[in-house]
């Protein structure tokens, strides 16, 4: 009996292992796939015009010049409107919104506030939308760092390609700020460079939470975000995905945004938890299943169970260690139960490699120090995931759907300007 179930536990193990070493690896497999997430080498004359929001709340230290950085884009000022909005009550983002918007007279720059709830980032969405007048409505998070040609490459990828969403890359940049930092970096790296493009091609993708880019009616067709979803990215993703909408995804270091890691392991936690907790709503609102053919609803399915499956594969190290100090199983069963340690030896590999590969990118100097912290903190880090998923399926029985906010004081910009220094 205990043979058998270490055998069926194992398989389950192993083939999670090779899947996401797949999807890790999806876009580096075949030189066409690496190709299509490139930006487009020219850019077609700007003809859309565009709405970015810019939900926040509690982001004093950074929303200012995260604005002027929006501003300074090579996009002509009268295609582009600024929309920051917040709670009435969060008066510290307001006065340096304003400033930064004073920075910009000849902007079309506004600050929009509601006094209503829910306090989250869809209600300041959707509140944002019915405001706004562009073609194209994107989000920005109020510390992303986002490259002058951003709205270049999306007006040109929109009309050449005749597609409603596009969705650019995200990417963390302080990956020497803490030891968990480095495996979250390349969780983005791989995501937005591989993973997401698999999903794309499927035609089933949960959309990041920003850098995204939806024609505004499109987005008024299907009634904004929902609110009292904890991952209203994902699920409107899933919800265009369902009426066939085709979403294309582009990659690249040049004009990727830049954003920070949570600052301490305790807001990684709870970040991560409010997303394992919003897929968790989504798969329970069901809408996944109205996707148009089977391969669709697995792999959907597939991701947004995942937060439970990586909570019982957390409870189940405890009883994985005993068993290798205690148990005897047949030589096949053994054998065969290394196989998933194997595979999380191959992910730390490619890792390692894909580590090299951001920081030459990105130019970003990489100490040697980092490997060995790599190496020791993969495993610690699978461990962080499990817990967060664990505390998301515990806040999920309890009721309990509150926004857990994640700080941010601009880790990355601090990164780039050290980096540049060296350079």
């Amino acid at each position: 009996m205990l043979n058998t179930i270490v055998l069926v536990v194992s398989l389950i193990l192993i083939g999670q292992a090779a899947l996401s070493l797949y999807l890790s690896l999806y876009t580096w497999m075949t030189p066409a796939r690496f190709r299509k997430t490139q930006a487009p080498a020219t850019f077609e004359e700007p003809q859309l015009t565009f709405t970015a929001l810019l939900p926040c709340r509690h982001e004093e230290k950074v929303i200012r010049q995260t604005i002027g950085k929006i501003a300074k884009v090579n996009y002509p000022s009268n295609k582009l409107e600024i929309i920051v909005v917040t709670a009435a009550d969060d008066v510290d983002t307001i006065e340096q919104a304003y400033l930064g918007a004073r920075d910009f007279p000849t902007h079309n720059i506004r600050i929009v506030t509601f006094t209503d709830g829910p306090i989250n980032k869809p209600h300041g969405l959707n509140v944002a939308l019915g405001q706004s007048s562009g073609q194209v409505v994107t989000i920005f998070d109020a510390e992303d760092d986002v490259h002058p040609d951003i709205f270049n490459v999306t007006n040109t990828v929109m009309l050449r390609e005749k597609v409603r969403v596009v969705q650019c890359g995200v990417q963390l940049m302080n990956f020497q700020s803490h030891w968990y930092a480095i495996h979250n970096v390349l969780e983005y790296y791989f995501w937005f460079k591989s993973r997401l493009h698999f999903h794309s091609e499927v035609g089933m993708i949960p959309l990041g939470g920003n850098t995204v880019f939806m024609n505004r009616r499109l987005l008024n067709e299907i009634g904004g975000w929902d609110e009292n979803c904890l991952t209203e990215d994902a699920d409107i993703g899933i919800r265009l995905s369902a009426r066939g909408e085709p979403i294309r995804v582009i990659y690249d270091p040049i004009h990727a945004t830049r954003e920070e890691t949570p600052d301490t392991l305790g807001s990684f936690i709870k970040q991560r938890t409010r997303w394992h907790q919003g897929f968790i709503q989504v798969l329970r609102k069901g809408e996944w299943r109205q996707l148009p053919n089977r391969g669709q609803r697995i792999l959907a399915f597939y991701t947004l169970v995942y937060p439970l499956v990586q909570g019982a594969f957390t409870m189940l190290w405890p009883f994985s260690l005993l068993l290798m100090v205690f148990s005897k199983l047949s030589v096949p069963v053994a054998m065969v139960s290394y196989g998933a340690l194997y595979l999380m030896g191959f992910n730390l590999l490619f890792s390692l490699l894909a580590l090299m590969e951001f920081c030459k990118s990105y130019k970003l100097k990489l100490p040697l120090r980092t490997y060995p912290v790599a190496a020791l903190g993969f495993i610690p880090f699978q461990l962080v995931l499990g817990i967060s998923a664990l505390r998301a399926v515990w806040r999920v029985f309890l009721g309990q759907q509150n926004w857990e906010k994640t700080h941010h004081k601009g880790a990355h910009r601090a990164e780039v300007v050290e980096a540049n220094d060296i350079i």
